[in-house]
């Protein structure tokens, strides 16, 4: 086939277009506009071909027909034949109403000879825009909200590792930084927790004597209070925000890293790709979070997160604290958020507040209730 006059969109020109025609401000914004969806499509896998790069056909008769043609530079293994198809691009778009992405295998255009174009083993998945068993799609949601321990994170990490690694190094942290307005923030929390579990009668909790008292004993207080609470793994401001910063010094020191599950990483990125928004609500604190993501055995992975909420927001098992995170993601309605656990109470408080919820079942997750009445998957690549 004989090749047409383009237009490239990096700026360069080809063929006999005029000059008026292409300093059009109209072309410039197509130039962008179309130079963004080659992207998402390539990054996507819906360009999967050998050829010159990917065409975009400007459909107005007032445009000369040799100027119609505006092409994207060449994507190595990732670009679709730039001979004029225009019902390539189409078909792109339709597989995007469809809810395809880029975790299907195998499902690009294919040339099949003399032109022609087919795709291949298309499925599709439950949620995030695929079709239901009506043949109806579902639309993607518009945020994601996750809990980490025994849905993004092994609770073994948690137990085995975050945990010992705070109680054995309390004591230290403590005598450490004991002047640190951050420290004496957190001295002043743990009191206030200790005097109200003292009146109700918490097995484990200890009287903290003033400063007066000495900073050695205060701390041997402190140490006992706070390995109490870890025992019991207690989901309370105080014990999580001391934890946080204790963790800190450990990452700071590559003495810890975060662990995901391998499917992790693969959905962050397929969500963001597609514009969902994911955000964390953990007991653990908002900077513990941001520890564990920053620093995993995948990498740094808080460029596909939007915010983190800890139990400032309120308790995971009570129904406000997600009519609160709802409300603060700005969504129209709160089923546009779709909520993340291994947990059944946080589940049911998260479905009374109005979002759509999921259970995880994962390696080392606790039993659920019989006839609990939630979809389950075992993996975020499921959804």
């Amino acid at each position: 086939m004989a090749s047409l006059p383009v237009v490239a969109l990096n700026g360069a020109l080809a063929g006999r277009a005029s000059r008026g025609y292409l300093e059009r401000k109209a072309l410039a914004k197509a130039r962008i506009q179309a130079s963004k969806l080659c992207r998402r499509f390539c990054t996507l896998g819906w360009a999967s071909s050998a050829g010159g790069g990917i065409a975009v056909e400007v459909r107005r008769d007032s445009v000369p027909r040799s100027n119609r043609l505006i092409a994207a530079g060449r994507r190595p293994a990732c670009i679709f034949q730039a001979e004029g198809y225009h019902f390539l691009f189409n078909d792109a778009l339709e597989l995007h109403h469809l809810g395809l992405n880029n975790l299907i295998p195998n499902h690009g255009l294919q040339q099949t000879g003399k032109g022609a174009a087919s795709y291949a083993n298309i499925r599709t998945y439950v949620k995030a825009g695929a079709l239901n068993s009506d043949n109806r799609t579902e639309p993607l949601p518009r945020c994601v909200v996750l809990d980490i321990e025994g849905t993004t994170t092994p609770i073994s990490f948690v137990t085995d590792v975050l945990f010992p690694y705070a109680r054995d190094n309390v004591g230290r942290h403590l005598s450490a930084t004991f002047e640190t307005p951050e420290t004496r923030d957190d001295i002043k929390l743990l009191r206030s927790q200790v005097e109200d579990d003292l009146k109700q009668g918490v097995q484990g909790a200890v009287p903290i004597p003033g400063d007066e008292a000495g900073k050695e004993q205060v701390i041997a207080a402190l140490v006992a209070n706070v390995e109490a609470m870890i025992k019991a793994d207690r989901k309370i401001t105080a014990l999580k925000q001391l934890q946080g910063h204790i963790w800190q010094t450990g990452f700071e020191n590559n003495e810890l890293e975060g662990v995901v599950f391998e499917d992790v990483p693969k959905a962050l990125t397929n969500w963001h790709s597609l514009g969902i928004k994911v955000y964390i609500y953990s007991s653990g604190s908002r900077l513990a979070q941001r520890l564990i993501f920053g620093k995993t055995n995948y990498g740094d992975l808080r460029k596909y997160l939007c915010g983190f909420f800890d139990t400032y927001v309120g308790n995971k098992k009570e129904t406000r604290s997600y009519i609160e995170i709802s409300e603060s993601l700005g969504v129209d309605k709160p089923s546009d958020v779709l909520f993340l656990t291994d947990v059944y109470q946080e589940a049911v408080a998260a479905k009374d507040a109005g979002l759509k919820v999921l259970i995880l079942i994962r390696p080392g997750n606790g039993p659920l209730p019989e006839n609990h009445g939630f979809k389950t998957v075992s993996s975020f690549l499921e959804i």
